[in-house]
């Protein structure tokens, strides 16, 4: 990743800023806004002028922190379709994005603040995760175990109310089986 100089940076400040990143979304999921950046610095192993000089304010921070994850979630796609079949790989897409879903509910009060302070951190994250699936069950449907008359906006809205009744920790259980349930409506029908 570059800094907005268009330089990229160099592989230990890249792993830095990777470290505080991943150290962001626990804290602020686990604090929220009241998340202080001494604790990020800590839980990244870094110093907080590190943490300082990558991110100079906490909204800075949360919208990377949020991009990030998104980006994490969508890279994974290609990678578990070449490792394994389009319906198992869809199935551990899915598993990805409801932890995804769980830090950025985690995460929403932070959230919140960062589009009070004008960004917008959502700007392009739901463009993405709809490609990521696209790909996932187009996959799934050229090998015949995905029904072709269901679209990646259908899974994304199925895949969001999982989500939002069943994405914390206490309620993985629940969405394990939903994700099974709803996976199991993707099967072509005979």
């Amino acid at each position: 990743m570059a800094r907005e100089t268009g330089r990229p940076l160099r592989a230990d400040a890249q792993r830095n800023r990777d470290k505080i990143l991943v150290a962001a979304v626990r804290v602020f999921t686990e604090e929220g806004l009241d998340a202080h950046f001494e604790r990020v610095a800590k839980e990244a192993g870094v110093g907080t002028g590190t943490l300082y000089r990558n991110f100079p304010t906490r909204e800075a921070l949360i919208e990377a922190a949020y991009r990030n994850e998104v980006a994490r979630l969508c890279d994974a796609a290609p990678g578990l379709l070449a490792a394994m079949p389009p319906r198992e790989a869809l199935r551990a897409w899915t598993r990805r994005f409801i932890d995804y879903a769980t830090a950025k509910l985690g995460m929403a009060d932070a959230l919140r603040a960062v589009v009070a302070s004008g960004a917008d951190p959502y700007a392009e994250s739901r463009a993405m995760i709809q490609a990521a699936l696209s790909s996932l069950m187009e996959a799934g449907v050229a090998d015949g175990s995905v029904r072709p008359d269901v679209g990646p906006a259908d899974m994304f809205a199925a895949l969001a109310g999982i989500a939002l009744t069943s994405a914390g920790p206490e309620q993985r259980e629940q969405a394990e089986r939903l994700l099974d349930l709803t996976l199991d409506g993707l099967r072509p029908l005979p």
